[in-house]
């Protein structure tokens, strides 16, 4: 990255990570539920110069502080409100936004909402939408509830790659960065990940809702990816996507599962002509959405 802010909000800092400081056009990029702004690396660098790219660490991810009350900061409401509050801080009307997982579920929030819909210029949702795959969710739910240690930065780093295959990464020395930047060093030593191990509550606490209605609601351009072997975003769920928004932009990337990690230009360029597209509103189709939105199957599926 080339500059670090520390945004205070409701007394804890959320850091945000920013390339290009000086470029005239600004892009929100946010991390899936593990994750942390600094993935967008090299999505910064293949987008260019002449865009300044955001990328926030999510409150108990990353260079971010930890919440003190998991089961109600770990919300996607929460989540919403600490965006907005990010976009006012950077003074920013209306952006483009580009979400990996849980950071497109948060985009195509705001794009849906009412009182929010105008600061989302256009959304890119990546490996992400309103019907996800209820068995991959429960998997995801279930990895990420459970704490995670290890005895050595080695054993930490082969995990990464086992559980993280998805995101297309063909070199060791991305393996190794990605290794560096998702590492915390316990106080005996050992290993775990950055992030704060009750972020998974959000699986349990978060209030179910029917997507597929705010997917409808959202006026602005939009334009989807999806890795080829993603467990979670599957390709019938891309064509409803289509015929509910007819003026979505879809990319299959090859290669990967979920979610591609946006860093090559196969995967950037086709955003970049996303993001310079003249804006066109799309025109949805009657409303009409499965009895039963993911955040519902899931919960039941937890809980069951």
């Amino acid at each position: 990255m080339d500059a670090l802010a520390l945004v205070r909000v409701e007394q804890r800092d959320v850091a945000v990570r920013i390339w290009h400081p000086e470029a005239t056009r600004t892009v929100v990029a946010w991390h899936g539920l593990a994750r942390h702004g600094g993935d967008f690396e090299d999505f910064a660098r293949t987008l260019g110069p002449s865009w300044r790219v955001l990328a926030p660490d999510t409150p108990g991810r990353g260079l971010s502080d930890w919440p003190l009350f998991p089961a109600r900061d770990y919300l996607y409401a929460r989540y919403t409100a600490l965006a907005v509050a990010l976009l006012d801080h950077f003074e920013l009307d209306s952006v483009p936004w580009v979400g990996t997982s849980m950071g497109g579920l948060i985009g195509l929030l705001l794009a849906a909402a009412p009182e929010t819909a105008s600061r989302i210029e256009r959304l890119v949702l990546n490996d992400v939408g309103p019907e996800l795959d209820p068995q991959g969710l429960a998997e995801l739910g279930h990895y990420f509830a459970v704490p995670h240690r290890f005895a050595r930065f080695g054993d930490l780093e082969a995990e990464l790659r086992r559980h993280y295959r998805g995101f297309g990464i063909d070199s060791d020395a991305a393996w190794r960065r990605l290794a560096l930047g998702s590492a915390r060093r316990l106080p005996d030593g050992s290993w775990t990940y950055h992030y704060d191990p009750r972020i998974g509550e959000q699986f349990i606490h978060d209030t179910p809702r029917d997507t597929w209605a705010d997917w409808r609601a959202i006026g602005c351009p939009l334009m989807v990816l999806r890795g080829a072997d993603s467990p979670l975003l599957r390709r019938d769920s891309v064509a409803k996507m289509a015929r509910a928004q007819p003026g979505l932009v879809t990319l299959e990337v090859p290669g990967c599962g979920h979610a591609p990690m946006l860093d090559r230009p196969a995967q950037v360029d086709p955003i970049a002509d996303f993001l310079a597209r003249p804006r066109e509103t799309p025109t949805p189709e009657t409303p009409g959405s499965p009895s039963q939105g993911w955040w519902q199957r899931l919960l039941g599926r937890l809980k069951g």
